[in-house]
């Protein structure tokens, strides 16, 4: 009787098994710390949107911008484009309101939508929410003139004012 080079049936299937648990093990791991990074990113994302609304408000002398597109990247930096923000978190690329970025959606409340020297803005505040709560994040963030970044700790997803962030339903991070 001749050996048979190659591999038996029997062999294949215990490598197949194997890999197959290897990557029910690791595959919610890579999930989890993709979320995980969505989520630094979005507080990051509204640490930068307040610290260039401050610069916007001593810049321009109307209080807080109306919008983030008054923050979106310009060439002639004016107080409906300030070049503060870049494109994609200003709503410029695509053109939103609601920009997307990192797996979370940002929402923009100002106090006062079209901000004058005689009627400055003077509360601005931003909500992240993620795109797809469990495959993108879990908690959502606010941040507003205070420039503190909250979490939701219950997930309850509740949108805050205009006039500010509740932070004791966004514990400071």
């Amino acid at each position: 009787m001749r050996k048979e080079k190659g591999f038996s049936l029997i062999e294949l299937l215990i490598v197949v098994a194997i890999i197959l648990i290897i990557a029910a093990i690791a595959v919610p791991n890579l999930l989890r710390s993709r979320m995980a990074a969505n989520e630094s990113s979005a507080a990051a994302s509204l640490r930068t949107i307040a610290t260039a609304n401050v610069t916007y408000s001593s810049t321009y002398n109307v209080g807080y911008a109306g919008d983030l597109a008054s923050m979106s990247p310009s060439t002639a930096p004016t107080s409906s484009g300030a070049d503060l923000l870049d494109a994609v978190l200003s709503g410029a690329v695509p053109v939103t309101a609601t920009p997307v970025k990192s797996g979370y959606i940002f929402t923009y409340l100002p106090g006062n939508a079209s901000p004058t020297t005689t009627a400055p803005n003077p509360t601005f505040t931003t909500w992240a929410s993620p795109v797809g709560v469990g495959s993108s994040g879990q908690a959502d963030f606010c941040s507003d003139q205070t420039n503190v970044v909250g979490r939701d700790v219950d997930g309850s997803g509740t949108p805050p004012l205009a006039t500010g962030c509740d932070f004791t339903a966004y514990p400071p991070l």
